[in-house]
């Protein structure tokens, strides 16, 4: 519909701000929707490297969750040259020297089943006194808008390795990790999963940079 000015002259019609493209990099449906809740308020469309047309394979050689999430994201990056955002995360136990750490994914094995993972993390636990079985969650978000305009950001929740796998919610490790002496992550329910979780807390600091960025 066109629009006049009282002299008669036409006015364009007001048009919708275009939104800035900002590309996860992962093809992960669930943590594609996770972002896009926390980044669309600021202006932008989320998309998946998929959708960015980016189907490279990224080898994740890093030493840190902080270092792998950094190639993931300088990776796409550099290829589409439009924002770009990677997460890398795992679980780290004290008495295993750190692992699985960024082989949580493939700790019992590639292809293996959560139910897997958390096997073989038990049986390296078995017989090990409670005070000995404190654990982490760590998750990094590496965040790239612009050439030498880069953040990175870190979520922990702290918690100890359980005697057996306890829960039916969550994911990976969540039902041998406990949050407190009475329930694993995989008990919770997801609002507070979401409240407390290694990921929420990440969340919650990269929500600081955009709101300061971009608000």
């Amino acid at each position: 519909m066109k629009h006049l000015h009282k002299s008669g002259e036409e006015k364009p019609a007001a048009s919708s701000p275009v939104r800035q493209k900002l590309i996860i990099a992962s093809n992960n449906q669930g943590k594609i929707r996770e972002f896009r809740k926390l980044l669309e308020p600021f202006g932008f469309d989320v998309i998946s490297m998929r959708e960015a047309g980016f189907t490279d394979e990224i080898v994740e050689d890093g030493d840190t969750f902080e270092e792998n999430a950094h190639i993931k994201a300088r990776a796409v990056f550099e290829a589409t040259k439009l924002p770009t955002i990677a997460d890398d995360s795992g679980l780290e136990i004290d008495f295993l020297n750190g692992a699985p750490g960024i082989y949580s994914a493939r700790y019992a094995g590639e292809g293996a089943t959560d139910k897997e993972l958390c096997e073989k993390v038990l049986e390296e636990m078995h017989g090990v006194s409670r005070p000995l079985r404190e654990a982490r969650f760590v998750c990094s978000i590496y965040f790239i808008y612009a050439e030498d305009d880069e953040y990175s950001v870190n979520g922990i929740i702290e918690g100890y390795i359980g005697d057996e796998m306890v829960g039916d919610e969550g994911f990976g490790y969540d039902p041998i990790f406990m949050v407190d002496e009475d329930r694993s992550m995989a008990e919770l329910e997801q609002d507070e999963k979401n409240r407390i979780s290694h990921r929420a807390k990440a969340f919650e600091e990269l929500a600081k940079i955009l709101k300061e960025k971009f608000s």
